[in-house]
C-alpha cells in the first residue's frame, strides 16, 4: 500500500471544506495522469461543498489519447488564459509543483495546494503532498478518495485507472505496490472497454508524419539517439516519438526535440538503469529554461530567444539551432558515460 503515514489528510479536508472556490491547475499540455488527478481533486472539492471548482490548463491538448479522454469522460477544462487565479480562494497544482516550470503560472506565485509525484526540490504551499516514490499522481488522489470515504463513480474510476495505466505504461514503468493497490480498488468500478478504446486511439496524420521524421532525422552515437523534428504544431508528437525510437535495437536512451511556437520542446526516455535522464536534462538545460523529470522519462522547454531568433521560414537558422541542441545533448551524454 501507499506509504502515507505522514500525510495529514484532515488538513486538506478542512482547507477545502472551508473554501468557497478552488482552481485546479494541470501542467501544460496535460496528460492522462494530470487530467485524472485534476478531475479527482475537483470531485473531492465538490463533495466537500466548494461552490466554484474549475480545472485549468496551459498549452494544448493535442495528443489523440488525451483529447479522446477529455471528450469520452466529459472533463470540463478551462484554458488558463481565461482564468484569473487571484479570483479563487485556493489554487491547487496536481502532477506538477513549481510555478513557472511546465505550467503557465507566474513563477512568483505560491500555490495553496500541491499534490505531485515528480522529483522536485523546494516544493512550497499551504498544503503539500509530494511523493516522488509513487509512480503516478492518480495513485495519490485515489488514496484521498479512500481516506475520505467519498463516492466514487464509474467516470472517475475510469479516469484514474487510465491515468495510472498511461503514466506507468501499463504497469511496466516505475510501478510500485501503490499503483497495484490503487488499480485493485478502482478495477470493479471502471469501464474497461472505454480504457481499451482510449488506449487504442488512432494516430493523427501529423503524429504519424512526426514519428517518421524522427526516424529519418535520428543520429545515433553508441546506445544514445537524438532526433529533431524542426517546427511542429503538436507537442505530444515528441514523447510518442521518443517512446517509439527506444524500441530500436541497441538504443537505450532517446531524446527528441522540436520547435513549438516560441520554445524548443524536448522529450527523453531511457531504459538504462544507470542513467537518470531527468537529472541529465535538468543539468543540461535548466539554466536556459526548465527541464527535468524521472529516472527513465523527462522533458523540458527552452525559450527560443535564449538561443537566438529563428524565423519560421529560415531553414539555415533552424538547422544551426538543431545542431546546437544536438551537440549539447551528446556532450552531456558523453560526459555522463565517462563519469
Amino acid at each position: 500500500m501507499i506509504d502515507d503515514q505522514t500525510v495529514d489528510y484532515q488538513r486538506l479536508y478542512d482547507l477545502l471544506a472551508g473554501s468557497d472556490s478552488v482552481v485546479v491547475v494541470c501542467h501544460d499540455n496535460p496528460d492522462p495522469d494530470s487530467l485524472s488527478s485534476a478531475l479527482a481533486l475537483s470531485v473531492v472539492a465538490e463533495q466537500l461543498g466548494v461552490g466554484t471548482v474549475t480545472i485549468a490548463y496551459g498549452g494544448a491538448i493535442s495528443h489523440q489519447q488525451n483529447r479522446a479522454m477529455v471528450n469520452a469522460l466529459d472533463i470540463g477544462l478551462t484554458p488558463i488564459t481565461e482564468c484569473t487565479l487571484a479570483d479563487f480562494a485556493l489554487v491547487a497544482f496536481v502532477d506538477h509543483s513549481i510555478p513557472g516550470r511546465n505550467n503557465s503560472v507566474d513563477e512568483e506565485m505560491t500555490p495553496d495546494i500541491v499534490i505531485d509525484h515528480h522529483p522536485s526540490e523546494e516544493v512550497n504551499g499551504q498544503y503539500v503532498d509530494h511523493r516522488p516514490n509513487v509512480g503516478a499522481t492518480a495513485t495519490i488522489l485515489t488514496r484521498y478518495l479512500q481516506a475520505y470515504e467519498l463516492e466514487l463513480d464509474e467516470r472517475l474510476a475510469t479516469a484514474l485507472l487510465f491515468g495510472i495505466h498511461r503514466e506507468t505504461l501499463s504497469f511496466t514503468r516505475e510501478t510500485t505496490a501503490a499503483e497495484h493497490a490503487a488499480a485493485s480498488y478502482l478495477h470493479s468500478l471502471a469501464d474497461h472497454s472505454l480504457i481499451e478504446s482510449l488506449s487504442n486511439s488512432v494516430f493523427t496524420c501529423e503524429t504519424l508524419s512526426g514519428i517518421g521524421d524522427a526516424i529519418a532525422n535520428r543520429e545515433v552515437r553508441g546506445s544514445c539517439l537524438v532526433s529533431s523534428l524542426g517546427r511542429i504544431h503538436e507537442r505530444d508528437i515528441l514523447p510518442q516519438a521518443a517512446d517509439y525510437l527506444l524500441k530500436l535495437e541497441g538504443v537505450s536512451t532517446t531524446v527528441v526535440f522540436g520547435i513549438v511556437d516560441d520554445n524548443i520542446q524536448l522529450s527523453a526516455r531511457t531504459n538504462n538503469s544507470q542513467l537518470h535522464i531527468g537529472e541529465l536534462l535538468k543539468n543540461t538545460f535548466d539554466e536556459d529554461g526548465s527541464a527535468g523529470g524521472h529516472h527513465d522519462m523527462a522533458g523540458g522547454q527552452i525559450p527560443l530567444g535564449l538561443l537566438g531568433p529563428v524565423d519560421e521560414d529560415d531553414e539555415v537558422a533552424t538547422d544551426l539551432l538543431n545542431q546546437s541542441v544536438k551537440k549539447r545533448l551528446f556532450s552531456a551524454l558523453d560526459s555522463w558515460a565517462e563519469s
